[in-house]
């Protein structure tokens, strides 16, 4: 819970009484490697924080392929922001990738604390801000803009990331076939 309550204070400073209020909601919780936290067509009822382990956040297409939008690290909070906020059913789902510990905290129970508590509100205002607003922006133009091969360069940069996921999570995330990452991966004598 240390962790998890350091990494908000470092977006915003938080009152004990917040911080108390904040962490009689939470719970720890364990996922194997392949369990879903949260599947396609199910409510999002709980925000995760990953502890320990990797997360993937994913779509499946027409034909029953995984479209790979995202990976969380440790220190992540994950959710299914778009079906929270609408509260309607999330499109996407959430698997562990490798064993995962996480905290996690029920959505409605959360966001009536952040009518309650000013200075939770300001915390997860400016963590949306800096993890799903402005991190996300060059990602957005990068797949716009982008060839595969740069793509996969810049996932590289990121070696925590980029070493522990495997070859048609990278296919995926970039939009291309396996085939694809082999042929990039050989032209850059990998």
């Amino acid at each position: 819970m240390n962790g998890l309550i350091k990494g908000m204070l470092a977006y915003y400073p938080l009152s004990d009484k917040t911080i108390d209020s904040f962490d009689s909601i939470c719970e720890e919780m364990s996922y194997t490697k392949n369990d879903f936290l949260l599947r396609a067509g199910e409510l999002c009822n709980y925000v995760f924080y990953l502890k320990k382990g990797l997360l993937g956040y994913y779509i499946d297409d027409e034909k029953g392929d995984s479209i790979y939008k995202m990976f969380f690290e440790e220190q992540s909070v994950v959710t299914a922001t778009v079906a929270t906020i609408l509260e309607k059913p999330s499109s996407f789902n959430i698997v562990a990738l490798e064993d995962c510990e996480v905290i996690r905290y029920p959505v409605r129970t959360y966001r009536r604390m952040l009518e309650e508590f000013p200075d939770l509100a300001m915390y997860h205002i400016r963590y949306i801000e800096d993890n799903w607003i402005v991190a996300k922006e060059p990602l957005e133009i990068s797949l716009k803009s982008e060839t595969a091969k740069q793509r996969y360069l810049q996932l590289q940069e990121q070696p925590s990331l980029f070493n522990r996921l495997k070859q048609h999570h990278i296919a995926s995330y970039l939009g291309v076939t396996p085939t694809q990452v082999s042929r990039i991966r050989k032209e850059l004598n990998l």
